[in-house]
């Protein structure tokens, strides 16, 4: 009996630790849920996160709403789910780039990794290195030669400072010595509009992004930075086939402020991954050039920990600034 008397304050104590997050998991969503993305809209991330939106609706029976803040890199974004109650009512759906900000930037009002929770990787794909119709070259190397004949003459447009994009320009430049000038946008959308009309030469963007621009033959494809070529552009190499040391993988996924109770986390990853390997929403993926996922909490924050230290080494490498 005494045992059980002393016992009753811990036993006590555990249960108000554990039963408010299984009570809100119970019940959540009981409310819309805004999915908030750090580009404007029609770029890749705005195209994943409305196609997750529409599924995550429909399993959680809330809408789902997604609301685009761009600008400063996504750290707008960034930082106002970051700052937001930890209730699974307000989430991020990001991409590498809130890693490479943590050293693309001197002062964040965050921290990535103490601030954030990953909840699930919904779909991942590569970004493809893309020229106007207009610029004179077929491939990547007479890109290279272009470039090195006009040093300083070709710009290249990025979602944004700090975006795959932007980093993925910056490696070009250091793997290769040429000198092209950054323009960054608030999104992929007008920085593939800036191409098309002629204000710069060359973007990096993924495939749901340029897909019908390159079949309308506005752009034209010259590399992938995947580590394998896509089924979608299979006659498009690979940067290290054209014998350039650069990949990077795209991967789209939600996050949520990190005292967000664990039992709300795992709901919405169950969903998420549901979506993800829908038949529907599958095949629109593979169709845009995107792999469906649809991992586990523990996986992406693995994968978290480790592309840290990887983007962190990338930022520093290729000499990359936040206002390049």
């Amino acid at each position: 009996m005494r045992f059980w008397l002393m016992a009753a304050p811990r036993l006590l104590l555990l249960l108000a630790l554990v039963l408010p997050g299984t009570l809100l998991a119970q019940n959540y969503p009981s409310k819309p849920i805004r999915l908030v993305v750090g580009f404007t809209p029609g770029g890749g991330v705005d195209i994943n996160a409305r196609l997750l939106a529409v599924k995550l609706s429909e399993y959680l029976g809330q809408p789902v709403i997604v609301e685009n803040r761009p600008g400063a890199g996504t750290n707008i974004a960034n930082e106002y789910v970051a700052k937001s109650a930890a209730d699974g009512y307000t989430l991020l759906m990001a991409t590498p780039v809130v890693l490479i900000n943590m050293t693309l930037y001197k002062k964040l009002a965050f921290d990535t990794l103490r601030d954030f929770v990953g909840v699930a990787i919904f779909s991942a794909s590569p970004n493809i290195m893309v020229v106007s119709a207009s610029v004179p070259v077929m491939n990547l190397r007479q890109l290279l030669a272009l470039a090195r004949a006009k040093p300083g003459e070709l710009n290249y447009s990025s979602a944004g400072s700090g975006s795959t994009q932007h980093l993925s320009g910056a490696l070009l430049r250091a793997r290769t010595g040429i000198d092209m000038v950054h323009v960054p946008y608030k999104g992929s959308a007008p920085a593939l509009t800036a191409l098309i009309g002629g204000d710069v030469q060359l973007s990096f963007a993924n495939i749901p992004a340029i897909r019908q621009h390159v079949i309308s033959g506005r752009l034209r494809p010259l590399a992938s930075t995947g580590t394998k070529r896509s089924e979608l552009m299979p006659e498009v190499p690979t940067m290290k086939e054209s014998g350039i040391d650069i990949e990077v993988t795209v991967w789209y996924g939600v996050m949520a402020p990190s005292a967000t109770p664990q039992p709300v986390i795992e709901k919405l990853a169950a969903a998420i991954a549901r979506a993800a390997h829908a038949p529907d929403i599958s095949q629109r993926l593979i169709e845009q050039g995107a792999e469906p996922v649809g991992n586990t909490p523990e996986e992406f924050a693995r994968i978290l920990r480790a592309e840290s230290v990887t983007w962190a080494d990338a930022v520093r490498s290729s000499g990359a600034k936040a206002d390049e």
